[in-house]
């Protein structure tokens, strides 16, 4: 583990906690956060060298993730969509790629295809609107999942384009994770050279190295568990915090006392400790299979989401025993356990992480014919 990267994420960490308020109420990252952010290594983790990135491990990024996460799920949730979406940039024409993704530059967007696009000569002109788009308000690099109609068929490219060159729409308006400014973004008619997309389904790294061969979407869904494994320590921390001060219904004894409330404690520190130890086991385990064969076969892949679906939603069981330990007073909006009890379900429904990754592994483990190409 690099110090580096963590006392950057420390910093954030710090920073964030502080802005937290602001960040929730404007419905984006507040600007010193955003800035932080920018000035950091954590954008890059994912760049390769050759384009002036950190090419990190997995872990490393859950690690950070998880300890701005313990702050504030918002700035690690638009710290995770930087680190991924920089992940792309292995699959993009070198000298565009240097210049969207190695620092100062902070990606963003939505891999969904909901656009559309049409070849004309060397550029795709592309059409569309997104949903969910993290960071929007801050990110210097876009990107949207698009269909190209061609002569064979439909296929789906991940274009990449300036944020200037996108209209934001202020959509944002949600349970959790409000900080995010997952708001939607919009381009009409917009030229995107071909050197500027990839098709994550069919292309393959332009770099070497055991961390591309990473499936970009098991890379994304280990993020949404490194944020979510943060989450749910800080809620631990924040009801161990409760819990030395809080007398409930005027008892004479404080909630630390109780019987109950040690259980609960310990029992989702256990749920956090185990989840984290579980994602960080599978990819080191993937890690050593790419050392050895420079890709990684559908069973390693099905692995490493498996691990991130479970982590993400076994942190959201140690929040609700958090939450549910805290009584009355974690009802109340000035209750971080009420934010962190709203920002880890709205981690848990991205689709990365949801029931269908489940059914997807399943599947895979019960050697039925399956489509993979989400893996």
């Amino acid at each position: 583990m690099s110090d580096g990267i963590l006392i950057a994420a420390g910093n954030i960490a710090t920073l964030a906690a502080q802005q937290a308020d602001r960040s929730e109420r404007e419905r984006t990252l507040a600007p010193e956060v955003a800035a932080e952010l920018a000035a950091s290594p954590i954008p890059s983790m994912l760049v390769p060298r050759a384009l002036g990135g950190g090419e990190r491990s997995p872990n490393e990024m859950v690690a950070a993730l998880e300890l701005i996460g313990r702050s504030d799920g918002s700035a690690a949730w638009c710290a995770m969509v930087a680190a991924t979406s920089g992940l792309l940039s292995a699959y993009l024409d070198p000298d565009f790629a240097r210049d969207a993704f190695a620092p100062p530059a902070v990606g963003g967007g939505v891999y969904a295809p909901l656009g559309r696009a049409q070849l004309e000569g060397d550029e795709y002109v592309v059409s569309g609107r997104w949903p969910f788009a993290s960071g929007s308000k801050h990110a210097t690099t876009l990107m949207g999942g698009a269909i190209v109609q061609g002569a064979a068929g439909p296929t789906v490219r991940t274009m990449v384009f300036p944020a200037a060159e996108a209209t934001v729409h202020e959509t944002w308006e949600t349970t959790g994770l409000r900080g995010t400014g997952s708001h939607d973004m919009e381009v009409a008619e917009l030229r995107v050279p071909v050197g500027h997309s990839a098709s994550l389904s069919d292309d393959r790294p332009l770099h070497d190295g055991p961390l591309y061969a990473f499936p970009p979407f098991g890379l994304l869904a280990l993020g949404v568990a490194g944020v979510a494994i943060g989450i749910a320590n800080g809620a631990v921390d924040d009801l161990v915090e409760l819990a030395a001060k809080k007398r409930p219904g005027g008892s004479k004894r404080a909630l630390a006392e109780r019987s109950a409330a040690q259980a609960s404690v310990a029992q989702a520190q256990a749920l956090v400790d185990s989840a984290r130890a579980y994602v960080r086991e599978t990819v080191e385990e993937a890690e050593e299979a790419a050392g050895r064969g420079g890709e990684l076969g559908v069973p390693d892949r099905a692995k490493l989401r498996l691990a991130a679906t479970h982590a993400t939603r076994t942190a959201a069981d140690a929040v609700d025993l958090m939450y549910e330990a805290g009584g009355g007073t974690a009802i109340y909006t000035r209750s971080p356990l009420e934010r962190r009890f709203r920002d880890i379900h709205t981690a848990k429904a991205h689709m990365m992480v949801g029931p269908a990754s489940l059914e997807l592994v399943g599947r895979i483990r019960l050697g039925l014919e399956t489509d993979t190409s989400q893996l």
